[in-house]
């Protein structure tokens, strides 16, 4: 019961810190399920990409729709592209090992977080 309860913790935190900066739960949830709960690096993101199936952000796209700043054209053809492109990636990951599923993991999160720190 317990562990259930730091699941919707998990949730809430990600899915606030998601709405506040729009980044993608996935780059809070495998982490934490990775360090806080044990999971391999294919049993975090393939849970990750489970929480995605039904309409998760929902409200908080609606948020920022209301207030002006939703492309839709973007989004359809962003949404067809990740459609497809999981599948693609989950056929590679799956076939990958733990240790380098979260190397890639880890290099892209560096990457990305510096980039975004340096670029001006």
């Amino acid at each position: 019961m317990i562990q259930v309860i730091l699941f919707a913790i998990l949730g809430l935190v990600a899915g606030t810190i998601s709405g506040v900066v729009g980044i993608g739960g996935g780059v809070i949830i495998v982490p934490a399920l990775l360090f806080l709960f044990g999971f391999t690096q294919q049993q975090a993101q393939g849970t990750t990409l489970a929480l995605l199936i039904p309409p998760i952000g929902f409200l908080a796209a609606y948020t920022y729709y209301k207030a002006g700043f939703v492309d839709f054209k973007a989004a359809i053809f962003i949404c067809l592209g990740f459609f497809i492109g999981g599948l693609i990636g989950s056929k590679i990951a799956v076939n990958l090992s733990n240790e380098v599923l979260q190397k890639i993991f880890g290099t892209l999160m560096i990457v990305i977080g510096l980039y975004m720190f340096t670029k001006k």
